[in-house]
């Protein structure tokens, strides 16, 4: 008996030093973490950069273009060569080692450089400040234009495969196309989680497939891997500048979805992104690249679609699946990152309240925004059916994306030097070369304003103008609502002291204000009209901070308003401009001695004071902008929705200000 416990206790010792200790195996699960979240990025981040592969070289070579690129052997070279050190110097230097190391708590993207920017303007007054953070909201702005417009030029582009498999089917092109637009935007509404997950083993299939298409080109013709030598890029720009300079406006469309690498950089975090960058997505595009260039060099007729005609004839089929599953990943991730834009631009004040609805329980960053997702669809398929091909789209694509690269550059430039005091000299060389090639692509991309660059201006500008309209016709409403409201401390003292004799009523009260310095239009009327006032009251106001969310610990500010027993108390509840507020719960959260004793959340009331706006004779605004910041108004969310009130006990007075 005791050997068999001795050899139970010597397997026993074997097993202990054949297992891995703690470290090895908390190492492990990092690293498989790490690698879940690789995968995840794969799927949203990269899906609009992964997918220009089938149409930059064709839009560069295409004979339709206004300014076309003659196909010769020195071209080649020069375009593939400026197409990889575009995509170097843009998406590697600017935004993989520069632009995401300046981030808002985590978050990336321009409106996370824009509240940096709000934030130290508010704190030093810098009036540069102030005009960077406009530029910034003209940057995001132009953002709503590449959101309508990769949809387009993405799905159409991966569905002309079908021509090159059976040109008989030229004609279906547009219908499939609209067809999987509409049931794209359908789908939105139900969210990404459930999708998500195949999302990034889809992707890691394209760029895999993508790569070794390239390699078999690359193959058949080496010699184009002497492209990826900077001479070529330099000699083709400046030795043939009349048509480097015009090729630039297609070449720009190697570099489209860089900003989804900054903007996404929240979700997953910097090293995730560069990671799937530098190994699996950079190499991927750029071995089609070069493989597409080798197939053109053997025959210049392939500039048709070099792309489908890389791929052998077997295979060509499973890619034109393959590539429209991928373009769809990339809509999507575009889409998604125009509800993010849109529903920041909310908090920081630039557009009406919005509905929100959260289709994810464990991921924050997961919202479906019905009115934007409706929007982008009617405009999605307006561009479908008017452009009617990936090549006319192109030239439109270009100039949406040169002006949010430039304006980002700009941006990061100056939080460089405001936030880590980088030296002047420094500053100033990143920014002149990083922002001469940048400003060359915009001036390229302006020679195809004629033909199609005009509309992502125009739809840039027109956001631009609804912002900052909506953002001035705010300052007039709140200006004109502070002189209605008067002083809440004022208020809370005739109360104490008696001069407004009113009657006190069982049960709690939480009337919504916009700060604690004027007194709720609400509960003024409730009191100058019906004379009674609630037992237990809260005046709660939402702030919404220039950070991406507010620790719990830091989310309450509770004020007395000077007197310690009469039941009144001014709530602060503090959140992220990422977050959604939610009244109810917040609530939850307070200490009954903080609040003067305990508030029968169960059945308490809730009052709101809405606005019906006129327009008036002040000087305020111009005429037109008047107009335009009322019907803006009109697209503003139920305020009980979009705080979490329960509507059974939700009280809605009104009043009319003029602007």
């Amino acid at each position: 008996m005791a050997d068999r416990r001795h050899g139970a206790a010597a397997d026993k010792a074997d097993k202990a030093d054949a297992a891995p200790p703690p470290e090895a195996r908390s190492a492990d699960v990092r690293d498989a973490v790490r690698l879940a979240v690789v995968i995840g990025a794969l799927g949203v981040v990269f899906g609009d950069i992964g997918t220009s592969p089938i149409y930059t070289l064709q839009t560069v070579f295409s004979p339709g273009d206004p300014h076309p690129v003659p196909v010769s052997t020195q071209n080649v070279y020069g375009v593939v060569s400026l197409v990889f050190w575009s995509v170097m110097v843009i998406v590697t230097v600017t935004y993989v080692l520069l632009a995401m190391r300046a981030d808002n708590e985590g978050e990336g993207g321009i409106m996370a450089l824009i509240t940096l920017l709000r934030r130290w303007s508010s704190q030093r007054g810098g009036r540069t400040a102030v005009i960077l953070a406009g530029l910034g909201i003209f940057g995001a702005s132009l953002f709503f234009g590449d959101s309508m417009i990769t949809p387009a030029i993405s799905v159409l582009s991966a569905v002309e495969g079908l021509k090159v498999v059976e040109p008989s089917l030229d004609d279906a092109v547009v219908p499939v196309t609209a067809v999987i637009i509409v049931v794209l935007f359908l789908v939105q509404r139900r969210g990404t989680a459930a999708v998500g997950r195949v999302f990034g083993p889809v992707m890691i299939l394209w760029f895999t497939a993508i790569g070794a298409c390239g390699v078999v080109g690359i193959t058949d013709h080496p010699a184009i891997l002497r492209a990826l030598w900077p001479s070529y890029a330099l000699g083709f720009l400046f030795g043939h500048f009349g048509t480097a300079f015009f090729a630039l406006a297609a070449v720009v469309l190697a570099v489209t979805g860089a900003e989804a690498l900054y903007a996404d950089m929240g979700h997953f975090g910097r090293r995730a992104i560069t990671r799937g960058w530098l190994f699996l997505v950079f190499p991927a595009c750029v071995l089609s690249y070069l493989g597409q260039g080798a197939l053109i060099l053997d025959d210049p007729g392939n500039i048709s679609s070099p792309f489908f005609l890389l791929v052998p004839h077997w295979g060509r089929w499973p890619m034109v699946l393959l590539a429209t599953a991928a373009t769809v990943i990339a809509s999507q991730a575009v889409i998604t990152g125009a509800y993010s834009v849109a529903s920041q631009a909310a908090q920081l004040g630039y557009l009406p309240r919005l509905r929100i609805a959260h289709t994810s329980e464990s991921t924050i960053g997961q919202i479906y925004v019905p009115w934007i997702n409706w929007l982008l669809m009617v405009s999605v398929l307006t561009l479908v059916f008017a452009f009617r091909s990936s090549a006319a789209l192109a030239f439109a694509f270009g100039m949406a994306v040169t002006g949010t690269i430039t304006i980002t550059t700009l941006l990061f430039f100056y939080v460089a030097r405001a936030k880590w005091g980088t030296p002047v000299w420094l500053i100033a060389t990143g920014a002149t070369l990083l922002l001469t090639v940048d400003l060359l692509f915009v001036a390229a991309n302006l020679t195809k304003l004629v033909h199609g660059a005009w509309l992502p201006l125009l739809i840039g500008i027109t956001a631009f103008t609804v912002m900052t309209t909506w953002q001035r016709g705010r300052e007039v409403v709140t200006a004109e609502r502070a002189d209605h409201e008067g002083s809440l401390r004022e208020f809370v003292d005739q109360l104490r002291s008696g001069q407004r004799p009113v009657l006190r009523v069982p049960g709690t009260a939480v009337f919504l204000n916009r700060d604690k310095r004027t007194a709720p239009l609400a509960m003024r009327a409730n009191v100058e009209r019906n004379h009674v006032r609630h037992e237990q009251v809260v005046i709660l106001s939402i702030e919404t901070e220039p950070v991406p969310r507010v620790p719990a610990g830091q989310r309450i500010v509770v004020d007395g308003l000077g007197y310690a027993d009469d039941g009144i108390v001014h709530v602060t509840a503090r959140f992220g401009y990422m977050e959604t507020p939610d009244v109810p719960g917040t609530l939850a959260m307070l200490d009954p001695a903080d609040t003067e004793g305990p508030l029968l959340l169960d059945q308490a009331s809730y009052f709101l004071s809405t606005i019906e706006l006129r327009r008036g004779p002040a000087p305020t605004m111009a005429p037109w902008r008047k107009r335009l910041f009322i019907a803006t108004s009109h697209i503003t969310a139920d305020a009980a929705e979009h705080f979490g009130l329960p509507r059974d006990r939700t009280v809605i007075m009104g009043w009319h200000i003029e602007v």
